[in-house]
């Protein structure tokens, strides 16, 4: 039937409209991301929440999301000094108050003297506030003992993640074979498969040695790159260290050798470093990708193309090595997003450049960093110890970050129950523990793991008066749990 000129296909206007947007029709890519970290097992969290809300009673009174790193939400106390300058910027008005300490204020008019309006609520460059920008230089070369640090090869970012996915991006090219391969550690943040699927990038995996306190092995590196030039072009490494979910810390001779591994087969070396403060273990030390590669010097200083990733939720990116032309397109895709929010930028300007000896909130500020680093390092300790006194439940030391990634045994009969829910195991083992006890953790499967073993991360966030019970209970869920199918 033709259609009157300026007027409608009756056929089209009686019969019903084919949506233009279906799961057969949109992009492929982004049906094959997954999230663990917020998917299926926090929505049902969600919902057992709203249950107990409703007066629907449950074999306990609360769900304690111990799914995810979420500071403040599980307790901890905010750092004074970020919060008073946070407000004096949010609030100028404040600035008359008698009841913030002068170096507070004039910090605050420092970071408002730098925006655009003098107002938090403005926009700044792209690649963040420019006297920001030079703290963090300033913060990285403290940080490496005197290693200069340029601010125009810093770019401050939404996140880490965000940072990691511009890096991701500039890096992905190719078709089929010429796919870009990327190498990720096994366990893995889930944010890594879930950006290289969204990107058609090839996942590498390389596993990480838990019988050695998750350690990295060079050999095991070679092998997963060689055998994936079968199949794509692997052109970057990725490294985690502190370990998410895994929790350990690398050593020196670990970073040496692994930047001479990415030098040798031409492989851009991306350092998502987000928990380099969170360091407990003894003997453990953070050295940075930065430092460890300018103190080996030429060739490596010189040609080792390195991002290196930092993150407070907002966070920065620094470059090191990057070609030019390519670091303009970097700003180009940065400038799409308009720039970081200005409050973000505000606290990472307090973290990166703290009060000195002599100002009002030096003595406070400091009290309570340590304090909570101290109660961090106690409740790591805290968890390895409960987890490993359980049979069936095997849990590295907790070196640092804020996770533990403990191995648990699973009886047979459990195994097959979760094949027939078409539930991985150790997902299967999690609702149950969710639905029975309200704790919220995330299955092993969700980050990777070695074929036939099965694991879960839990923050070490709780509080310390919380963190026993939970993993008291945690453990007697286990033993509860083999025995009804063994």
């Amino acid at each position: 039937m033709a259609a009157r000129p300026g007027g409608h296909n009756l056929a089209v206007m009686n019969g019903p409209k084919e949506k233009v947007l279906t799961l057969d029709t949109m992009n492929a890519c982004v049906k094959r991301v997954e999230y663990a970290v917020r998917g299926p097992i926090v929505l049902r969290a969600l919902e057992l929440e709203q249950e107990l809300r409703q007066g629907v009673k449950k074999p306990f009174t609360e769900v304690i999301r111990a799914n995810i790193g979420d500071a403040h939400a599980m307790g901890q106390k905010p750092i004074t000094f970020l919060r008073q300058v946070l407000a004096l910027c949010v609030h100028p008005d404040l600035l008359n108050s008698p009841d913030f300490p002068e170096d507070a204020k004039r910090r605050a008019e420092s970071i408002l003297q730098a925006c655009g309006g003098h107002s938090l609520g403005a926009y700044s460059n792209s690649s963040g506030i420019q006297p920001i920008r030079e703290h963090v230089a300033q913060y990285i070369q403290r940080r490496d003992g005197g290693i200069p640090a340029d601010p125009n090869n810093i770019f401050l970012s939404t996140g880490a993640s965000d940072a990691i996915v511009t890096v991701l991006k500039l890096l992905v090219a190719g078709e089929g074979r010429c796919r870009t391969g990327v190498l990720i550690p096994i366990p893995q943040y889930p944010l890594y498969s879930a950006a290289l699927a969204e990107l058609n990038a090839v996942q590498v995996d390389y596993y990480l040695d838990e019988d050695r306190a998750w350690a990295l092995d060079v050999a095991e590196l070679r092998r997963a790159l060689c055998q994936a030039r079968g199949h794509c072009r692997p052109r970057a490494l990725c490294i985690i260290n502190p370990g998410n979910p895994t929790g350990q810390v690398q050593t020196r001779e670990c970073i040496e050798a692994v930047i001479r591994f990415a030098f040798e087969e031409q492989l851009f070396l991306m350092a998502d470093e987000v928990y380099q403060d969170n360091v407990y273990a003894e003997g453990s030390q953070f050295h940075s990708f930065k430092k460890v590669l300018m103190e080996m010097g030429p060739p490596y200083s010189t040609q080792q193309e390195l991002a290196s990733f930092h993150s407070i939720s907002k966070g920065y990116v620094e470059v090191v090595n990057m070609d030019p032309a390519v670091q303009q397109q970097m700003q180009k895709m940065m400038s799409v997003r308009l720039c970081p929010p200005l409050p973000g930028q505000a606290v990472l300007d307090m973290v990166v450049s703290p009060p000195e000896p002599s100002d009002p909130s030096f003595t406070q500020f400091q009290a309570e960093k340590q304090a909570v680093l101290a109660d961090l390092a106690a409740k790591a300790k805290l968890t390895e110890k409960v987890f490993n006194a359980v049979p069936g439940i095997r849990c590295n030391p907790v070196q640092g970050a804020m996770y533990s990634f403990p191995r648990i045994e699973l009886p047979p009969r459990a195994i097959q129950r979760a094949k027939e829910l078409g539930l991985a195991p150790d997902m299967f083992f999690c609702l149950r523990l969710l639905e029975e006890t309200g704790i919220c953790v995330v299955p092993g499967s969700g980050f990777g793991q070695r074929e036939g073993t099965y694991h879960f991360r839990m923050t070490i966030l709780p509080a310390a008066e919380k963190l026993r019970p939970l993993l008291e209970k945690l453990s007697q869920f286990h033993a509860k749990f083999t025995r009804e199918y063994s």
